[in-house]
């Protein structure tokens, strides 16, 4: 019997050759076409100012109207986040991603067709249900498709794709600008992609892990001969072993404890309580610092400002956010995926208070408020642009991606309702954030709104664990080594092999 021990020398042989061979490529095709649909997911909320605009007139221009149109994208996103682990933990991932795809391109199809404030939330509903399904399944599909030395870099492949649908969305949304009713082809076209991804679900395998729990080992082989192309016959039969082992030992504890007896666990059992609050903690935290504000109210905030186009400057924003994901696949691997939030985050919060002192100093002749048709200092509508630039800039080396490789925090037993959990915490700050960005700015001014940005951020750059350690003195955050060393062991044993 080969023991889990075993496991970091043989995934190391087999993986030695894996970069530029057939290996990698198969993998990045298995990334690419898993990401397609969440990657033009991005163009849902990229697309919403725009639609907030071009329905003005059929929404009678009412925050609540606004409100509505972007929160229930976010409030499907949650349920659908809710209940994708535990279902794809039952039926596989492969058909939880063919469910998502159905339910985006209903969505898709109901937005373009909507005359209604109704039909329109009830479409973005939809589709929201459709995101949170496979935002929560593709990077533990992905991930445990991986070989352990390129988990992180393929799961932000993942990224990679959104941030180039929300590109796509932008650079729709700046042709059909002037064309009325154009907005109705822009969040119709999201159906194309799901229905690629659809078809091309026939093509992909079922993660390996949850072959071997069906029963169906000769078919997990296979998968693993294909993902590592260089790896001798004893070598996949070695690996083939201890993943059954793996998977044996998590499905016997799996059928001890009912639904109800694993959801007290993450709470009762420390080993998993902490890893957790590890994997929420990064999810609130990303959707708290406000980001998502920007993908959905980009356009109306660059035009209140009086940039005019806003559309084209909201391309330069998701323009920045592509890029500098690609910088973070390259070295997230590397430098570690903590580290790499802790270098970024400070310049998330220096982007933030820029933005705020530029909002604070342009709207003093509007007694701290954007109003339509004002006219504001270009000096200050640049800074602005400059300070939503570094701030997005920061935010997609960092927390924009790091959060979402949570699946290799848990245990195959409890990975699935894990990573819902994980998962339905990011759609709740996103849910949050969104439904009261624009009371927000109402109650507290727009330089206000992002004065709390910058106090949530701040927060959440504590909450990482070196910088309790570095604070704690000052602080009298307790002593955390223990925590750490039981964290590493933890990260150690389930981030072997798949």
């Amino acid at each position: 019997m080969t023991s889990i021990g075993m496991l970091p020398s043989i995934d190391c042989a087999i993986s030695a050759r894996t970069a530029g061979s057939r290996s990698a490529r198969f993998i990045l095709e298995l990334c690419e076409a898993a990401a397609a649909r969440v990657g033009f997911n991005g163009v849902a909320p990229a697309t919403a100012p725009e639609v907030l605009v071009g329905l003005e007139g059929a929404i009678s221009g009412i925050l609540l109207g606004k409100t509505l149109n972007g929160s229930s994208t976010t409030l499907g996103a949650l349920i659908g986040g809710l209940v994708a682990g535990v279902i794809s933990d039952c039926i596989g991932r492969k058909p939880v991603l063919g469910i998502a795809n159905i339910t985006f391109i209903g969505g898709a199809i109901g937005q373009s067709l909507s005359h209604t404030i109704t039909a329109m939330v009830a479409s973005s509903f939809l589709v929201g249900i459709g995101v949170g399904l496979a935002a929560c399944i593709v990077p533990l599909y992905i991930g445990e498709l991986s070989p352990t030395r390129l988990r992180g870099r393929l799961v932000t492949v993942n990224f990679i794709a959104i941030t180039f649908g929300q590109v796509v969305a932008y650079a729709i949304g700046a042709g059909f600008e002037k064309s009325p009713g154009g907005w109705r082809w822009m969040v119709g076209l999201g159906a194309v992609p799901a229905g690629v991804q659809l078809g091309c679900l026939i093509f992909l395998p079922e993660s390996p892990r949850i072959l071997i729990r069906m029963d169906h080992v000769e078919q997990a082989r296979a998968v693993l001969k294909s993902i590592y192309a260089y790896a001798t016959e004893n070598q996949v039969d070695k690996k083939l072993e201890v993943l059954r082992s793996s998977v044996n030992e998590s499905a016997a504890l799996s059928e001890q404890d009912t639904l109800w007896d694993k959801l007290k666990s993450m709470g009762t059992v420390p080993e998993r309580r902490r890893a957790l609050i590890v994997a929420c903690g990064p999810q609130a935290f990303q959707q708290l610092c406000g980001f998502n504000t920007l993908m959905y109210y980009s356009a109306s905030l660059f035009k209140a400002v009086g940039l005019n186009q806003p559309t084209a400057v909201g391309l330069i924003i998701v323009g920045t956010n592509f890029l500098f994901t690609l910088i973070a696949l390259k070295w997230i691997d590397g430098i570690g995926r903590r580290r790499i939030m802790l270098w970024s985050s400070p310049w998330m919060v220096v982007g933030l208070v820029l933005a705020a002192i530029a909002f604070c100093f342009m709207t003093k002749k509007t007694h701290g408020y954007l109003v339509d048709g004002a006219e504001y200092s270009t000096t200050w509508s640049a800074i602005v642009l400059v300070a939503v630039i570094i701030y997005v800039a920061a935010y997609a080396t960092g927390l924009g991606n790091v959060p979402w490789q949570q699946g290799e925090l848990f245990g195959l037993e409890v990975r699935g309702i894990g990573s819902s959990l994980a998962t339905a915490t990011n759609w709740s700050g996103n849910l949050l954030i969104g439904a009261t960005y624009l009371s927000l700015i109402e109650a507290i001014t727009t330089a206000g709104a992002f004065g709390l940005y910058v106090g949530l951020c701040f927060l959440g750059f504590l909450f990482l664990e070196e910088v309790q350690l570095i604070f704690r003195h000052d602080f009298g955050i307790i002593e955390s080594e223990r925590l750490r060393r039981e964290m590493r062991e933890m990260r150690e044993r389930v981030g072997l092999g798949m």
